[in-house]
This record gives structure tokens, C-alpha cells and sequence, in this order.
């Protein structure tokens, strides 16, 4: 007797239409942030579609990303950019207030976070 497929996150909270609420969220927040929005181009709707899409990929979703990307290369894809304590900090409290607002269950927004903090500190790339 094989054990059941696990069922992924991305389907635990609802697939693809989440993640884009998650990332609208997001994005809405980060158009408007004195410290995150120079870093963005004028058009902050490409930058979401690629967001939503890795993490739909990343959670168990569809790999749409890197069938149109290739790999994440998640730090080479943001080193043009000066990420530093105040950068981390703004990305983060923008971030885990969108997961906050997601309706996703306790366990899920504690997974979710738990990623997006790791993340968070690993696209620091200036300062002490």
C-alpha cells in the first residue's frame, strides 16, 4: 500500500488565484513605499506576474516560471540591486502583512513566512 500524494501548498490555499491576491497585495504596498518603490521599474506589473508565478512554482504549482525563465537564480536576479537592512526590513513587513491579510490558514501563513523570511535575508546584499 503506497502512502497518499502529499498535497502541496499551492493547492492547500487555493492555487493559482492566492498567490495573485497575495502578490497584488504586495505589489499595492510596495508601489507606494519610499524605500522599495526606486528600486521597481514604472510598470510594476511585469515584476508581479514574475513574483506570482514563482511562487506558484515554488509552492507545487504549475512550472510556468522556469519553462519561461529557467532557474530562479533568485540572488543573481536581484545583486543589480542595492538590498540593505532598510531594503530587507520594507520588503518583509509589506510581505508578511499580505500573507496576514490572505486568508490562508495558521499553518500555511507559517510556512509561508517562515520562506519569505529566509528570502528576505538572503537577497541582503549591502551594508553591515
Amino acid at each position: 500500500m503506497s502512502a497518499a500524494p502529499e498535497v502541496t501548498l499551492y493547492e492547500r490555499v487555493g492555487g493559482d488565484q492566492f498567490f495573485a491576491r497575495l502578490v497584488a497585495d504586495f505589489y499595492a504596498a510596495v508601489g507606494t513605499d519610499p524605500v522599495l518603490r526606486p528600486l521597481y521599474p514604472a510598470d510594476l506589473g511585469p515584476p508581479a506576474a514574475r513574483l506570482a508565478a514563482f511562487l506558484v512554482q515554488y509552492w507545487g504549482g504549475p512550472t510556468t516560471y522556469s519553462d519561461e525563465r529557467g532557474h530562479p537564480r533568485l540572488r543573481m536576479r536581484h545583486a543589480p540591486f542595492v538590498i540593505g537592512a532598510a531594503e530587507r526590513a520594507a520588503w518583509w513587513r509589506h510581505m508578511s502583512e499580505a500573507v496576514a491579510a490572505s486568508g490562508a490558514p495558521p499553518a500555511e501563513q507559517a510556512e509561508l513566512l517562515g520562506y519569505f523570511e529566509r528570502a528576505a535575508d538572503a537577497m541582503v546584499n549591502a551594508g553591515g
